[in-house]
This record gives structure tokens, C-alpha cells and sequence, in this order.
């Protein structure tokens, strides 16, 4: 701030810089046409100074004045401000009033010693509905500043406005993919923590927090102009931006994010925020960078704003994303859910009167609504309880709002006297609150029509922490008295303790994916670190904390300075010392996963044996199935090396051939089995030798040949015989060629048949061949359905391929464990151009997103 703008002249319009701060903290709506400095471009007058420029009464400052303090220059007699009062507003560096608080603008044609106090409180109030009312607010910024008033009422505006206009200012020549002008993003994420209701020093760093990175606006400027508070956000975000995602730094990311919202947790709720508004921006970038950044989504910055109890973050972040990643699953959860809501709407609303009769005759005063649904928590909720849509979406949620602690008991205790509680499922989150601040009542009763229904008691306070998290704390702080707020912040202390659990920055992600229980114990190490643990952990869980070697190779363990059984359960404040094995065989003993607590240490114990083991039940699989192999006589040697064993592992759902062998040396599947499916696949024993080049489509059983004309000629000779593989099931109008077999007539392939490429090293069995359907022709078609899983869904499926008249000679369905379920079918057609319409009649069952023709045994 130069010294003209620290002493106007009074009475005087100033032409000075500090006029032109002025003008900058007015907001004038061409914002990049004023310097960040404030002062107007190429020496043009102020706004304020032109009959363009804002009205009189925008020219006064928002809010009250400083306690103590009248206003620095009230409103004329005529209606117009002084120009102290400009010049003072302005700086955001300086306190209001720069002037004296005696001094009085002669433009006032009054003495400031002659004004009654009465006078003084009219012109403050004067003063104040002016800022409010009056200010010719830049329209851009409008919807913000809409959204401070009635979020954070206590906000600072100017600054607020100065931080826009420098933002737009250095930001004037920069675009977004989507074409806007790039400062529509920051002020976008403005928005959105103003929703949360962040303070002004946050929504400022916000405004600014791409400056520094992609302008030549330097953070020694920032901080000059702003403040350190605020430069200090800046740069947190700005170091969180440099930093590259992949596999490899993702988890990485993770922990210097850990790190920086250590000391100052809103560089994380700012970096939220920026994620979310990217997200909602998405279909602007390459598809391949769209996944990339959903994915991330999903990974990172959902989990993190869960930790933090943003749960209206969490939950928007959580649906772009799988909109992103698993569009057909999205949509398909989507069309559900509209078909189904009018019906739940109903007893929605009978369940939330019945409710609130009961609460009104208890004299409690509550609000009763429902909860809302995010499409990603239902399909999270699928996989997790192994249900179907129905199972989740027709569970009814309430949530009941009351004043005080008293009232969610009492309020618990007048629902479980209408509907009888269903056991095991009350939990009670007010007095063992969760790690991320949240706290509630849970309960689930058996409602009207006997259907559960679950429920959520809290008090507006716990609702606002649950809704908001860790912004609760900026957003409602003024409204709380003592050290309560202080006492709710602890939590944030311990965040800082993740990045210390392991030096491997991929167990770091796994151990944040981690879901804490619901009570937690905290021990110490020998140092006096910190470690969270779940209630019951074991001095194992402890040593898995500490590193995964730690873990692998721990014998021992000694608690408060004794010798105890690494059985024994750990407890609050226990300091904890584990003694490991020099050896290089140690590893860790299958008994530990009786007693682990931990879902980090029972998943490192399973890795280590399933690598251990891994090497050994592949030598024994593939001794096995030579063993079987041989009992049949059959080409071991071709067999073994071939395509065949490659196609029959992917056919059971294997990625590999190790996995195949793998799983028959862990005994999941006999190596008589497969040798069986294998044989069937070319077509029984005597043809195996003979068809090991083919590989057909593996089914359970061998079966004949269609009668039908295959609608094939072989260089326009109709007696050929001739036959359609079934590795890549060809039907009309696929680019096909044939192959000479020894005494089984001609195969013939698509052309990109997988099979095709190891026929061409025997050229001369190659022939062209071309098609020729007839009336009687029949043609194999296989196709893939993918579906979320429900009960009767292959019944339906079924049902559908009948109803449009074909013959179903193989079925086969696989359900993964996210509840997809995927089934192949392979049939006989008369006509392929009416597969358009089969594939059609099958996408039109409930909960299939994707249907489609499978050629060459891949699966897509």
C-alpha cells in the first residue's frame, strides 16, 4: 500500500493510488480492468469518479466499525461518502477508520465535537444498511456473496471482493477445457466453501489459490497484499497441486496432503473443494483423463473427506466418480431408483408422520425427514451385504433433528415403543463418537408392513458436524462458549500420526482406506508416538502398524515393561515394544489370524502366505494335470504349451495359466476337471490331436454338430464339407477364412479369430471361403449379459432369449464381488440380423446395463 493511501486529503476525491484501491475493493464489475494493486489500468480515472461508476452508497464500508469507533466518514447531507472513508476501506492490509476517530470531513458542514452520541449510532446504522443495500455489486459476484451473508453473516465482503478482483485480474487471459474463463473455476470453489460455511480468510485463498502457481502473481506479492494467514493457504494448495498422481505417487500424494493439513486443515478443505469442482466439470477432458481423475476421486479425496466428516463433499465426490469409472452400472442404479420412488416415496412419508405424532404427544420438539440416497452407497452397500437393489433401496431411512442430547434418548425411547427394535442393530455414536467427529443414535425398528426401517437421532449441533465436519469448526465457532470447540478439534492431532504408520507409501493408502471401528484404542510406542488401533487389538496389530516387516517377523511382545502372550488384548494408554526375528525364514504364523483385529494386519498375514505358497501350488498344479493328462494319453507336450490350456484358463475365469495351475495345486479345482473341460473343448479324445489348432468355445459337455448348412462354400464348391468354429463363432457378414483339417472338412474363423494367427505358419492349409446362407442355415452366436446381481436374474434372462425363439446350447454366469453378475450365453440362429433384437429384449431386463456379442472367447 503506497503512503498517498494511508493520509487522504480530507474532503478531497483523491487521484492518488489510493483512489484506485478503492475502486479495486469496490469489485467494479470489468474486474481485469483495475491492476491487483487496485489501481486502474493506463492511468484511467476511477469508476467510482465516472457517471458509469457505482452509486454514492456503494462507496461506504460493509458491517459495523470497529468497537468503540464511529464511522470513518458517515453519508453526507447530500448522499455522497468521503473520500477518507474510500481511501480507508480500501486497504484490507490497514483497520478501518484510518482516520481519526474525531476527525470529521468538512463536506459533513459540522464539527465532529459538536455530534450527540445519538447522531453518531444514527449515522453507523446509516452507514451500515448502506454497505448492505446499496453496494452496486459486481454481478459475477453475486451468487457468493448471496451465499457468505447467509452462511457466515460475520464475513469480511471487501476483502472478499479485493481477493476476486486480483484472481480475475491475473487469470484475464486464461481459459478452461470447457472454453469459460478460467476465473469461473476459483470463484466456483469460493462457492462451494461458502456453502460450508468457511471464513474470509479461507474463501480469499480460495479465490487466489491458482495465482501463484499458473500467473506471474508471486506469493511475496499475495502475502503483501493479503496477509500471511492467507498466503500460507495459498501455498499450501499450490505445493498440493505440484504434486503428480499414478500409481506410484498416488499414496505418496496422500501423505503430503497428511502432512499439510497438519498444520492448517483447510488447505484440505480448499483442495476438496477444487477436486469437487473439477469433477463436476469433467466431460470437458479426454475420456482417458476423465477415468484418471475419477479414479483418484474414488481413492483419495472421498476417503479423506470422510475422515474429515465432510460427508456432502464425500458423498457428491463419490457419485461423479462412479458416474465416471462405471457409467452403465450408474445409469442403470439410476433408472432403478426412479422407478421405484413413487412407491417408497408413500410409505416414506407414513413412516416420517407416525414419527412425528409421537414425538408431538411426547412434547418433544423435532424435525423428521428422510434420509437422502447416493447411488454410490447403494451400490457399496450391494457388495457389502450381498444383497440386491431391492434388498437396499427399499430400506427406509428417517432422521430425527431435536435440541438436546435429552431429547435424542427420549426420542429413541418413544420410537421403540411404537415398533419393536430390530436386536444387534442400536448403536450409540453420542457417547462413543466416531473418529471423524460424527455422533448420532442408530437404531433399526420393524415398521408399518413389517419392513425395517432404520433411523438417525441428533441434535442440530451433531447434525451440522456430520454434515460439515471439520468446517463445522470455522462455521459455528462464534456460536460456542469455553473449550468445547477445542476439545472436538483433538481429533485433527493425530491425523499427522498416519504418515508415521510405514515407510512404504502403498501400505501408507491401504492403512488410510483402512474403516476405524467404532471404539478405538490408543497406545504408545517406546518413543511415545501415538498409535490408534481397534478396541481388542493385539500387540501383532500393533507391529503390523508399525511396518509390515515389524509384523512378519515379531515373536514377542512386552506391555507397561512385561513379558505378555502376543494374544493379549491391548488397552488404553498401554506402552507397546514388539521383539523381532533376525532370521530370514521368519514370517508370520497362521494362528495369528484367530486373534488380529485389524483388517491391515489379517490382510499382510494372508499376502505373505499367499506368495509363500504361490510357487509351490504352481509346480504341484501342473504335475497334476500332466498326471491326468497322461492317464488319457493324450499329446502332453502340445497340450501343455499350446493355445488350448490358455483359452480353457480365461474360460474359467483364471487370468492366467500359473493361476490355473495354481488353483489346482491349492486344491480349488481337480486336475481330472480340467483335463475333462479341456478334452470336450476340442472335441473329445479321438480329435484332439488333430483339432489342437482350434480352439472351440469350452463348454460342459461335447455336442454334435448343427444339422443345419453351415451357409459357407469353399472356392465356390458347395460339396466341401464344411463347418463354423466355435472359438470365434463367424456368422453373415463377418470377414472369415477357411482352414483345412485332416479328416474334419474345413474350419472357418473370423479373421481377427485369436486362432487364426498360429494357422497362418501352415500356409498351405489356408483357403478362401466365402458365405452363402440359406433357408436351412444355423449359426452359433455367443453372447456376454452383465448385470447387478439379483435373485431370478438368470431365470429372467433365460426366459427372454426363449421368447425370441433360440436355441440355448451353453449358459454359463460368474457373479464377482461387486455384485456383478456375468453370464454367457451361446445359442442357435436361423437369421444374425436378428441378434439386434435379441440383444435389445435382453437389455431391457431389470439391473442388465450392457449386453453384447462375444466372438473370439474374449471377454470384454
Amino acid at each position: 500500500m503506497s503512503e498517498a493511501a494511508e493520509k487522504p486529503a480530507a474532503g478531497a476525491r483523491p487521484a492518488t493510488p489510493a483512489a484506485g484501491e478503492a475502486a479495486a475493493d469496490r469489485a467494479v464489475p470489468a474486474a481485469p480492468a483495475a491492476s491487483p494493486n487496485g489501481d486502474t489500468a493506463e492511468g484511467a480515472p476511477p469508476k467510482g469518479d465516472s457517471p458509469e461508476g457505482r452509486s454514492s452508497k456503494g462507496d461506504l464500508p460493509k458491517g459495523d466499525p470497529p468497537k468503540g469507533e464511529p464511522p470513518t466518514g458517515g453519508p453526507a447531507e447530500d448522499g455522497t461518502a468521503t473520500g477518507a472513508a474510500n481511501g480507508a476501506a480500501a486497504a484490507p492490509a490497514e483497520p478501518r477508520g484510518a482516520a481519526s476517530p474525531t476527525e470529521e470531513d468538512p463536506a459533513q458542514g459540522a464539527s465532529a465535537t459538536t455530534v450527540p452520541p445519538s447522531a453518531a449510532r444514527v449515522r453507523r446504522r446509516l452507514a451500515r444498511l448502506g454497505a448492505q443495500r446499496g453496494t452496486a455489486m459486481n454481478p459475477v459476484l453475486e451468487p457468493l456473496i448471496k451465499t457468505v451473508r447467509n452462511t457466515h453473516p460475520k464475513a469480511d465482503l471487501r476483502l472478499i471482493e479485493r481477493a476476486y478482483d486480483v484472481a480475475a485480474h491475473y487469470h484475464r487471459h486464461q481459459k478452461r477445457k470447457s472454453g469459460d474463463p478460467y476465473i469461473t473455476h476459483p470463484l466456483a470453489v469460493a462457492t462451494i466453501l461458502a456453502e460450508l460455511g468457511m471464513n474470509t480468510e479461507t474463501l480469499c485463498a480460495a479465490l487466489l489459490h491458482d495465482t501463484v502457481e499458473d500467473t506471474p502473481y508471486s506469493l511475496d506479492e499475495l502475502t503483501s497484499e493479503f496477509g500471511d494467514e492467507i498466503a500460507a493457504l495459498v501455498d499450501g494448495v499450490t505445493k498440493l497441486d505440484k504434486v503428480k498422481y499414478g500409481e506410484a505417487a498416488e499414496a505418496e500424494t496422500v501423505r503430503k496432503m497428511v502432512v499439510a493439513m497438519s498444520r492448517d486443515i483447510r488447505v484440505l478443505v480448499i483442495k476438496l473443494g477444487d477436486r469437487l469442482h473439477n469433477m463436476r466439470t469433467l466431460r470437458y477432458m479426454p475420456r482417458h483423463k476423465q477415468e484418471k481423475k475419477a479414479r483418484e476421486t474414488l481413492e483419495v479425496f472421498a476417503p479423506l473427506a470422510h475422515r474429515l466428516g465432510m460427508n456432502t463433499l464425500k458423498w457428491e465426490l463419490e457419485d461423479l466418480a462412479f458416474a465416471t469409472l462405471y457409467p452403465k452400472r450408474f445409469d442403470e442404479i439410476a433408472r432403478l431408483v426412479s422407478e421405484r420412488a413413487p412407491r417408497r416415496d408413500v410409505y416414506l412419508q407414513e413412516v416420517i408422520e407416525n414419527v412425528s405424532t409421537d414425538l408431538r404427544e411426547a412434547r418433544i420438539k423435532a424435525t423428521v425427514t428422510g434420509r437422502p440416497k447416493h447411488y454410490y452407497s447403494i451400490y457399496q452397500k450391494m457388495i457389502a451385504r450381498d444383497v440386491s437393489f431391492d434388498d437396499i433401496y427399499d430400506l427406509v431411512g428417517i432422521r430425527v433433528l431435536v435440541d438436546s442430547v435429552r431429547d435424542c434418548y427420549a426420542a429413541l425411547g418413544s420410537i421403540h415403543a411404537r415398533w419393536n427394535p430390530v436386536p444387534g442393530r442400536f448403536k450409540d455414536y453420542i457417547a462413543m463418537p466416531k473418529f471423524n467427529m460424527y455422533q448420532s443414535l442408530h437404531t433399526t425398528v420393524i415398521g408399518p408392513g413389517g419392513k425395517p426401517v432404520e433411523l438417525q437421532i441428533r441434535t442440530w449441533g451433531m447434525h451440522r458436524r456430520a454434515e460439515y465436519g471439520v468446517a463445522a469448526h470455522w462455521k459455528y465457532k462464534e456460536e460456542t462458549v469455553g473449550g468445547r470447540r477445542a476439545g472436538d478439534m483433538q481429533w485433527l492431532r493425530q491425523l499427522l500420526d498416519w504418515q508415521k504408520e510405514t515407510a512404504d507409501p502403498a501400505e501408507f493408502l491401504e492403512s488410510l482406506r483402512f474403516d476405524l471401528s467404532v471404539s478405538e484404542v490408543f497406545v504408545f510406542t517406546p518413543k511415545g508416538d501415538v498409535i490408534a488401533l481397534p478396541q481388542g487389538a493385539t500387540p501383532v496389530d500393533f507391529a503390523y502398524a508399525i511396518h509390515t516387516e515389524v509384523g512378519h517377523r515379531c515373536i514377542g511382545a512386552r506391555v507397561n515393561g512385561r513379558l505378555v502372550p502376543l494374544e493379549s488384548t491391548l488397552d488404553n494408554g498401554d506402552t507397546v515394544e514388539v521383539f523381532t526375528s533376525k532370521s530370514q525364514d521368519a514370517g508370520p504364523s497362521r494362528d495369528w489370524l484367530g486373534f488380529v483385529k485389524s483388517a491391515r494386519a489379517r490382510n499382510k498375514i494372508k499376502h505373505w502366505f499367499s506368495k509363500e505358497r504361490r510357487d509351490t501350488a504352481i509346480e504341484s498344479g501342473k504335475d497334476a494335470i500332466a498326471r491326468a493328462m497322461r492317464k488319457q494319453n493324450m499329446p502332453l507336450q502340445r497340450m501343455m504349451s499350446g493355445e488350448a490350456l490358455l483359452a480353457l484358463a480365461h474360460d474359467m475365469r483364471y487370468p492366467d495359466v500359473s493361476s490355473l495351475y495354481a488353483a489346482v495345486g491349492e486344491s480349488q479345482v481337480s486336475a481330472q476337471h480340467v483335463v475333462q473341460r479341456l478334452v470336450d473343448a476340442l472335441g473329445g479324445v479321438e480329435s484332439a490331436e488333430e483339432d489342437l489348432a482350434e480352439i472351440a468355445l469350452p463348454t460342459r459337455r461335447k455336442r454334435n454338430r448343427p444339422a443345419g448348412d453351415p451357409g459357407v462354400v469353399v472356392a465356390d464348391d458347395p460339396d466341401v464339407w464344411v463347418r463354423l468354429s466355435r472359438c470365434c463363432t463367424p456368422v453373415p457378414g463377418d470377414e472369415i477364412v477357411g482352414f483345412v483339417t485332416r479328416g474334419h472338412g474345413v474350419s472357418v474363423h473370423r479373421s481377427d479369430c485369436a486362432n487364426v494367427g498360429s494357422l497362418r505358419n501352415q500356409p498351405d492349409r489356408l483357403i478362401d471361403v466365402k458365405w452363402s446362407p440359406g433357408e436351412d442355415s444355423v449359426f452359433l452366436v455367443a453372447i456376454q449379459v452383465e448385470a447387478l446381481d439379483r435373485p431370478r436374474l438368470l431365470s429372467d434372462v433365460t426366459r427372454v432369449l426363449s421368447d425370441q425363439h433360440v436355441n440355448i446350447l451353453s449358459a454359463s454366469v460368474t457373479t464377482t464381488r461387486d455384485r456383478v453378475a456375468v453370464s454367457r450365453f451361446t445359442f442357435e440362429m436361423g437369421d444374425p440380423k436378428h441378434l439386434g433384437h435379441v440383444l435389445k429384449a435382453v437389455r431391457s431386463i431389470d439391473g442388465v446395463y450392457d449386453v453384447y456379442r462375444v466372438t473370439s472367447g474374449a471377454v470384454r
